[in-house]
């Protein structure tokens, strides 16, 4: 059993159940999230989210869903669960879930008459690749099992809707399909490690809510599209593997890598354990770089966030070559004395004032922690962000004759707004809960 465990009488009370969550990453900025019960109640869940290069580099959900649909003696029981309008869900499908467990990877178990489905899933470390395992633990006889996945192919941050731009057509690879919805997307490359039939379906599902956008205040309405279903036959102790994919893959070995990649995690049996899980989902090393993530599921790489974070998630964990990959990614990064503040890949901003001066805090903590090396490394980069401060850089940006670091905000400063933790209106006195300034310029007090 599992540290972390749910049982039926927890699952069926969506009340409870719809406001736990579960997020897992690939490592390389990908990710997999939902509630407990697998019904979406963020715009920013999604089952294959993943960065889109040829889009900027921001995440986009291309993989919403999926609906599981048991055919037993002649009648279907979708196990599938959605929220619409009026507190209205449909299907219902968490009226069959007998418990949830996720000692390794989520695993959740649904009783439909004589019928018992294990369902497994996890992402492929360092690959755009969601992998969901189904499993007959007990039936009378051999079961039809439908899987409908439901796709949006949209920014995290925003919503999509029913429209003509989106291309319905699929194109068939072995064991499944292949679509994309919209030019300049992946291909989303849908198999089955088993033989199957897809029969399509193309359709819209309108009005498909998430209550957590709805409570943020934000749209939270959309609508999901379709291609149609993928019909498999599965015995009494049988799997079946469905793989969505952003590139095509060999459906003969997605038992051998989920299960390969099972063996690859650390279980999570005790509070030590889920904290070194969740210390390596914010680690993404994607295009030869290594960044930390500020947060998920809608944060990116922030400089300063990097700094602050690196200790714990390095130091801490006994990997001081993670230590010295995130500083080399970031130093390459640096422009003009700044780091990168948030951005897309394409489009940084630099923006950050005290991102520079926890660069020098975590440049301690790896002297401490026994990085001999720090000034060969990093010398030149920690003498040009003086060099910068001393005679001034963009935004305004300078070193006053107190030796502390000062922004003053001018109209004709470009970039608009400045972020720093804690804002120091010398000699006024401190305001350290100021997250950012928006209005106000002042020293920034790490």
């Amino acid at each position: 059993m599992g540290y972390i465990k749910f049982d039926k009488t927890k699952l069926v009370n969506l009340e409870y159940s719809l406001s736990r969550e579960i997020i897992r990453t690939n490592r390389a900025g990908s990710y997999t999230s939902t509630t407990i019960v697998n019904c979406n109640t963020r715009k920013y869940h999604g089952l294959l989210v993943c960065p889109v290069d040829e889009l900027g580099g921001d995440r986009y959900v291309l993989l919403s869903s999926l609906d599981v649909t048991v055919v037993n003696n002649d009648s279907s029981f979708n196990i599938g669960l959605r929220k619409y309008k009026g507190d209205f869900y449909n299907p219902r499908g968490h009226k069959y879930l007998e418990d949830f467990d996720i000692e390794i990877i989520p695993v959740t178990t649904y009783r439909v008459g004589s019928v018992k489905l294990k369902e497994e899933r996890l992402l492929v470390h360092y690959e755009e690749q969601y992998l969901a395992r189904y499993t007959i633990l007990e039936a009378g006889e051999p079961v039809k099992l439908q899987i409908r996945p439901f796709l949006a192919f949209r920014n995290i941050h925003h919503l999509t809707h029913a429209n003509m731009c989106a291309n319905t057509k699929v194109e068939y690879v072995k064991n499944g399909i292949k679509a994309r919805l919209y030019e300049g997307f992946p291909w989303l490359h849908m198999q089955l490690s088993n033989d199957t039939e897809f029969i399509p379906v193309p359709d819209w599902y309108y009005g498909v809510e998430y209550i957590e956008e709805q409570k943020r205040g934000y749209d939270y309405s959309e609508d999901l599209f379709t291609l149609g279903f993928f019909e498999v036959i599965v015995g009494e102790g049988e799997s079946v593997v469905f793989s969505a994919s952003t590139q095509e893959e060999k459906p003969s070995g997605f038992k051998t890598k989920f299960t390969k990649t099972v063996k690859a995690k650390i279980p999570r049996n005790n509070f030590r354990q889920c904290l070194q899980n969740a210390a390596q989902q914010f680690v993404e090393r994607r295009k030869g770089a290594t960044l930390i993530v500020a947060g998920y599921p809608w944060f990116g790489a922030w400089g300063r966030d990097t700094f602050i974070s690196l200790p714990g998630l390095a130091t801490a964990r006994h990997k001081l070559d993670l230590y010295t990959d995130v500083l080399d990614t970031q130093v390459q990064r640096l422009r003009k004395g700044l780091f990168p503040n948030m951005g897309s890949d394409e489009n940084p901003a630099y923006n950050s004032i005290d991102a520079p001066l926890w660069f020098f805090w975590a440049l301690q903590h790896y002297l401490k922690c026994g990085g001999r090396d720090a000034w060969d490394r990093y010398g030149e980069a920690a003498k040009s962000i003086i060099e910068f401060y001393s005679t001034g850089t963009e935004h305004t940006i300078r070193m006053r004759e107190n030796g502390l670091i000062y922004w003053e905000r001018v109209p004709s400063a470009a970039g608009g707004t400045i972020t720093y933790v804690g804002r120091w209106d010398y000699p006024d006195g401190a305001d350290l809960g100021r997250i950012d300034s928006e209005l106000d310029a002042g020293f920034p007090v790490v």
